[in-house]
């Protein structure tokens, strides 16, 4: 796999409601992408990879 930029979405809030701005908490979002290139690639290929099970928050686009 070739490895593609990393997406890192940081979001800073304030930990208390209504003062104190100097205390806030950050969270971090980081989206992974690679890519994968298949030359010789059949319909069968194809089809194994459209039917794969991936875990939850994993996406696969395919282009032919």
């Amino acid at each position: 796999p070739i490895p593609l930029p990393t997406r890192k979405r940081i979001f800073t809030v304030n930990r208390s409601t209504f003062v104190n701005k100097k205390s806030r908490e950050q969270f971090e979002v980081s989206t992974y992408k690679r890519l994968i290139d298949i030359y010789s690639s059949n319909p069968k290929t194809i089809d194994a990879l459209m039917k794969l099970e991936l875990p939850c928050g994993v996406e696969v686009e395919i282009k032919v």
